[in-house]
């Protein structure tokens, strides 16, 4: 049976109030601008976290084709794009992809998406604790000298937690708006550093780079799984569906807006670092603070360690996204029981979703401050923690992607090109996801792949749970998902 809390679902544009009314208000309607949904997005994927930790190690593997790998991304995303519109345009709820899937390809699916990205949000969070750490070490060294410690890497990591639990457990508005300030300070620290490079050596052109010297295809599929993670979360404005003004407008183009210029900015960026380190005693790829290179290259090396502060506050931008998301996802599945009844509560007088956005905290925090105290160097926390929370996006893209054209056809709207498309995208995720496979990675990451398939059978376990308990789970689930799927008019 579905849960008796449920506070608002969208039918033919009307706001209707659950059945019980005992209910809780519900999330907070039509609060948020284009501006402000689009800020979800882009401060779950954290844009400056990837020049500063991410793009180092995408070049380890694709040397001088690392630009290429982030444009490949940025395409293979906008053909996923094209299949979550499909969705976005025509409904609206907190569940982000889990409903969307649902929607296309059934209740089964959906939960087994739904759970992937549940996985997803809050492990990406549980890695940008480990990026906030790092820059703060690398802060307080450059600031003091002193080399920090365990110590003061977990208490980095409990006070990023608790900052983002309180502002996704306060409201969703100041979230968005707050995460909207400190991800426009850090990317504009990064863009003024490129500027500045550009500006002083006058290299415009790297023959290098764009001969594609010493790369390799297979160095290129294997370095595409990291890429992707450079951008995951990008789909996160969809949970904001009943928080978003005239949410079947806003949403799509915040989704589309924030893959074209992310994309950009990721592919400049790659670009520039490998120019910078031309001549450098330490090479990308093994650089912890790239950054702080290319401010010293470009003759503003107060600027390097302005950075480091950037960085640090974008981490914890991406930290609230991912708890704002996740926490999202987890209200949406507890109206159809997956999770327990109280985590779909919502706030009498802030309108969040106050008990998911305190497990999902808790869910973040877990994991990274445990790595730590058993000695886990904090990049290698940072990539084994990124690359299971990448699976959990591939995977849900890759359901997104086969739903959409099956969604369009239940509905009679249907095209080639939709089949076409789906064909497209689903390959360009293979090629990422066959990568990160064979050849067989080094330990720990071999076993990786393994880790995020046994924390999505924790889910299917549920699931199969409930269905064996209540066989009309199935019919409720397709019920609800009707009533969401019908097209406002408004």
């Amino acid at each position: 049976m579905l849960t008796a809390h449920v506070g608002l679902v969208v039918i033919e544009g009307i706001e209707q109030v659950s059945q019980s009314e005992t209910a809780p208000p519900g999330l907070r309607r039509g609060c948020l601008s284009f501006i402000e949904v689009v800020a979800q997005s882009v401060a779950n994927i954290a844009p400056s976290a990837t020049p500063a930790l991410i793009i180092p190690a995408v070049f380890a593997q694709t040397g001088n084709g690392l630009w290429l790998t982030y444009a490949f991304s940025t395409v293979a995303l906008l053909f996923v794009t094209y299949h979550i519109n499909q969705f976005a345009r025509r409904s609206a709820s907190p569940g982000a992809l889990y409903t969307f899937v649902a929607q296309g390809a059934g209740p089964g699916w959906g939960v087994i998406s739904g759970w992937s990205l549940v996985i997803a949000y809050l492990v990406t969070g549980s890695a940008t604790l480990c990026g906030a750490a790092n820059y703060v070490t690398v802060l307080v060294d450059a600031l003091t000298g002193f080399h920090g410690g365990l110590a003061l890497t977990a208490v980095v990591m409990l006070i990023v937690a608790a900052g983002a639990w309180y502002l996704a457990f306060r409201d969703i508005q100041l979230s968005t708006r707050f995460m909207l300030g400190l991800e426009c300070a850090s990317v504009g620290i990064v863009l003024l550093l490129a500027l500045a490079f550009y500006a002083k050596t006058g290299r415009l052109v790297d023959q290098t780079q764009f001969s594609l010297t010493g790369m390799s295809l297979a160095g290129m599929r294997q370095g595409l799984v990291l890429a992707f993670f450079s951008f995951v979360g990008f789909e996160s404005a969809t949970a904001l569906g009943h928080e978003a003004r005239e949410p079947l407008h806003t949403i799509p183009r915040s989704v589309l807006t924030t893959v074209l210029v992310v994309g950009a900015f990721f592919t400049f960026m790659s670009y520039t670092l490998v120019d910078a380190f031309h001549g450098q005693s330490v090479s990308l790829g093994q650089s912890n603070a790239p950054l702080n290179v290319l401010a010293t290259v470009a003759g503003l090396p107060v600027l390097g360690t302005l950075f480091d502060a950037g960085a640090t506050v974008g981490f914890f931008a991406c930290a609230l996204a991912c708890i704002n998301a996740g926490a999202r996802v987890v209200y949406a599945m507890a109206r159809h029981g997956l999770v327990h009844a109280s985590v779909g509560q919502t706030h009498a007088t802030h309108a969040t979703p106050h008990v998911a956005v305190t497990w999902s905290a808790l869910a973040v925090l877990v994991p990274p401050l445990a790595l730590v105290l058993c000695h886990v160097a904090l990049l290698d926390a940072f990539g084994y923690l990124g690359s299971v929370a990448t699976f959990g996006f591939l995977f849900a893209y890759v359901l997104v992607s086969i739903a959409a054209p099956l969604f369009l056809r239940r509905r009679g709207e249907a095209s080639a090109v939709d089949t076409l498309m789906s064909v497209l995208a689903v390959a360009m995720l293979a090629i990422a996801t066959v990568g990160s496979l064979y050849p067989v990675p080094a330990a720990p990451y071999n076993v990786l792949p393994y880790v995020f398939a046994g924390l999505l059978l924790v889910g299917l376990v549920r699931f199969g749970y409930l269905w064996l308990r209540s066989p009309r789970v199935i019919e409720d689930i397709q019920a609800d998902l009707a009533s969401l799927s019908a097209e406002p008019t408004g």
